[in-house]
C-alpha cells in the first residue's frame, strides 16, 4: 500500500518546508475525516491536481514523533471529554526527516478555531523545562511542575497545501500509541485534516462528498488515552469509538 501511495505522490508537483512557511495557518478552524487505507490511492489521485505535496529531502510521507503531556488526572483530557472550550493541548513533535523538534501549545478557543504556539528545541524531553516551561507559563495556567508525559504517537503524514486557496490538509497513516506499558496501532485507517482560515468547499471536501465520507470531531490525542489507560472516563466517546471500530473493521 504505502509503495502504491509514493508512486501517486510523485505525480504531485512538489513544496518545499520554506515555501509553506507563507500557509503556517496557526489560528484557523480544523475539520477532520477518517476513511480506511485502501481509499487512501484512488483519494489522492482525485486531488492531485489541485494540491502540491510537502517534499523534505525527496520523502513525500514524512514521520512524525509526538509526546503529549497532561496532569496526573488527565485535566486536560477530561476537559475535551466533557466538551469544555477553550482548552489547551501539550506536546513536544519530532520531524524526522528534516530533524526539527518543537514544543507546541494548542488552544481550542469557544469560537471553534484552533490556536497553536511553538518554539524551537533541541530534542523531544520528557521533562518540560528551562525556555519550554518558561513557555508554557506565559501561554497557559499550567506550571511545568504539574504536567507529566502521557502518550507517545508515531505515524506517518503527507501534507497537502492547495494551490489556489490558503488552505493546508494532513493525512496521518500507519498510526502507533503507546506509553512505557502499553501500545496500540491503527494501521487500519487514515486521518485527514483540513486546516482552512475559514471554512469553506475546496477540491478535498467535494471528493470526501463523492466518496460519502463524513466529517469526524476526532483527537488522536483522546483516543490514545482511551486505548491506553483502561480506567479512563470515556462516555462521551463512545459513538466516537464505534464509528472508528467500524472503519476499521469495513463495516461502513
Amino acid at each position: 500500500m504505502m509503495n502504491e501511495v509514493k508512486n501517486i505522490l510523485q505525480k504531485f508537483d512538489g513544496i518545499s518546508l520554506k515555501e509553506m512557511d507563507s500557509v503556517k495557518l496557526m489560528n484557523r478552524t480544523d475539520t477532520k475525516f477518517i476513511f480506511r487505507i485502501e481509499q487512501l490511492p484512488q483519494i489522492l489521485e482525485e486531488v492531485k491536481s489541485d494540491y502540491l505535496v510537502l517534499d523534505v529531502e525527496g520523502t513525500r510521507a514524512s514521520k512524525y514523533k509526538t509526546l503529549y503531556y497532561d496532569t496526573e488526572d488527565f485535566q486536560m483530557y477530561m476537559q475535551h471529554q466533557n466538551k469544555k472550550l477553550n482548552r489547551n493541548k501539550v506536546r513536544y513533535r519530532e520531524y524526522v526527516e528534516s530533524s526539527l523538534n518543537f514544543f507546541e501549545i494548542k488552544f481550542k478557543s469557544n469560537k471553534d478555531r484552533t490556536h497553536k504556539e511553538r518554539i524551537k528545541r533541541d530534542a523531544i524531553e520528557t521533562e518540560i523545562t528551562g525556555k519550554a516551561s518558561e513557555f508554557l507559563q506565559k501561554k497557559t495556567n499550567f506550571d511545568a511542575h504539574d504536567l507529566f508525559p502521557k502518550l507517545w504517537i508515531d505515524y506517518c503524514r503527507i501534507t497537502l497545501v492547495n494551490k489556489k486557496e490558503s488552505e493546508r490538509l494532513t493525512i496521518d497513516m500507519n498510526l502507533k500509541f503507546y506509553n512505557e506499558n502499553k501500545q496500540k496501532g491503527l494501521s487500519e485507517i487514515v486521518i485527514a485534516e483540513l486546516k482552512q482560515e475559514r471554512r469553506s468547499n475546496t477540491a478535498f471536501i467535494e471528493v470526501m462528498r463523492r466518496h460519502h465520507i463524513r466529517t469526524a470531531s476526532i483527537s488522536k490525542y483522546c483516543f490514545g488515552i482511551m486505548f491506553l489507560y483502561e480506567n479512563i472516563k470515556k462516555n462521551n466517546f463512545k459513538s466516537k469509538l464505534l464509528t472508528l471500530n467500524k472503519i476499521r473493521y469495513g463495516t461502513i
